[in-house]
């Protein structure tokens, strides 16, 4: 509002997990003794964005979230989220704009290793696209200025990633502590399931 630079947090969590055989979707399976959707949504929160939005998709997420969460957080449906990942992050971007956000910085619900410390530096780190990196690796959470949103995909299984490839140009990179890896398999939950792995 009145020009202010506003960021907000988009959290993708629409897709099927189709990778991931166990009983129930992975993101509301336990991870250390909560759903795994809940530790980015926390994340996120404690980061202190200007709003936090969860799209889901393939299942609801809304009834996962604590009750001193859910108050905090918009839950916004990606309806052609089985179109693939461009659809979810549309769906993201488009609740954002209409709240009047000028930034997003868009994070995954199946990494539930990345501090609040990483979406916060991300958030506050200036350029179009800003990406963290994690011992020299490149992962989410990503922050885009509404100056690259139409350059987004519109189709297909990608959100940001295309872009950055295609626009080094465009893109600031920031150290981040954490661990960024994501659970995509039954064998990821179990293997990170225990404390001892960080």
């Amino acid at each position: 509002p009145g020009g202010a630079v506003t960021v907000a947090a988009i959290i993708l969590a629409a897709g099927g997990g189709t990778r991931f055989d166990g009983e129930e979707h992975k993101l509301v399976s336990d991870f250390r003794g909560r759903p795994l959707v809940v530790w980015s949504v926390e994340a996120a929160l404690a980061a202190a964005f200007d709003d936090v939005y969860l799209v889901e998709g393939a299942v609801s997420l809304a009834d996962q979230l604590p009750p001193g969460v859910s108050g905090h957080v918009t839950v916004v449906s990606s309806p052609r989220w089985a179109d693939g990942q461009a659809h979810t992050l549309q769906a993201g971007i488009a609740a954002a704009a209409a709240d009047g956000h000028t930034s997003v910085v868009v994070g995954l619900a199946d990494q539930p290793l990345v501090p609040a410390s990483a979406w916060r530096a991300v958030g506050a780190a200036r350029g179009p696209i800003v990406v963290a990196s994690f011992d020299g690796r490149q992962r989410p959470p990503v922050k885009l200025e509404a100056s690259v949103w139409p350059l987004l995909p519109v189709d297909g299984d990608e959100g940001a990633r295309g872009l950055i490839r295609a626009r080094p140009d465009l893109v600031s990179v920031v150290p981040c502590l954490g661990n960024p890896f994501d659970i995509d398999t039954r064998e990821d939950l179990i293997r990170w399931n225990s404390p001892t792995t960080s």
